[in-house]
């Protein structure tokens, strides 16, 4: 994380994580009242909740903002997460955060039309009404850009710069049973939330790891060297990589999986 800039005055370059022995600790003493115990878990999941927010960005919001209903919702998890449970607190910690942001950004973000292209799709709307009176029929874009002097394009933004926004859980079928809704039909089944804990889990478990032992999963799973490769390039013997890739993986595993 070197580099980072500072986001709502932390450096995120220097923030911690907790292992998963001392979170499951801290967990239990802040359940029991302990606010010295809730304040370092608050501190050792920021980076977490810098995890998250990566998926929101680029939507016009301040990174500051959605960092701040991060915490939010990172304070709803600490709250409600029973440590009894066989499971990792960030696999239940990402989903609360997420909905935390996706809560403020559907509560929050307004829909911002410029003039101009009010103005054109005003322009649009009554071209297509004189059109359809004159013709008895519904005019193509292409009709209207044309009869316009507009390239279609812009008469195809315009129109759905004015369009009402329909919701994801609008639906959009049902026989009876649960309806099927928008967000069934634009679902990305190869991005789910479950996949995207999984990579900010395997990240944080890479991120345990000593500095040679990273170096040698990167030569051997990214780069796609042999062992025999890995050996020669880091300076150890081929036995000393297979030993250090075996630990690696276990702890990569452990990290991952609540024992």
């Amino acid at each position: 994380m070197q580099g980072k800039v500072e986001i709502s005055g932390i450096n995120t370059a220097q923030l911690k994580t907790l292992k998963n022995d001392e979170m499951v600790r801290l967990l239990r003493l802040s359940r029991a009242g302990d606010e010295a115990a809730r304040q370092k878990l608050i501190e050792g999941n920021l980076r977490l909740v810098l995890s998250v927010i990566q998926k929101f960005l680029g939507r016009g919001e301040s990174p500051d903002d959605l960092f701040q209903v991060g915490c939010v919702g990172l304070l709803k998890a600490i709250a409600n997460f029973d440590v009894d449970l066989n499971v990792k607190f960030s696999t239940y910690g990402v989903p609360m955060i997420a909905g935390e942001i996706r809560r403020y950004l559907r509560d929050n973000s307004a829909l911002r039309v410029s003039r101009s292209v009010r103005d054109t799709a005003y322009r649009v709307l009554q071209c297509r009404e004189a059109m359809l009176a004159e013709n008895s029929r519904e005019p193509s874009f292409a009709d209207i850009a044309k009869q316009l002097e507009l390239p279609e394009e812009t008469v195809v933004n315009a129109l759905d710069a004015i369009s009402a926004p329909v919701s994801l859980y609008d639906p959009v079928y049902s026989d009876g049973g649960d309806p099927l809704t928008v967000m069934d039909q634009v679902r990305d089944t190869k991005n789910t939330d479950e996949q995207w804990t999984e990579r900010i889990a395997l990240r944080e478990a890479i991120s345990t790891l000593g500095e040679r032992e990273r170096r040698i999963l990167a030569l051997r799973f990214f780069d796609g060297k042999t062992q025999m490769e890995v050996a020669s390039e880091v300076g150890i013997s081929q036995a000393q990589v297979s030993r250090l890739e075996k630990n690696a993986i276990s702890s990569i595993r452990k990290a991952i999986c609540v024992s």
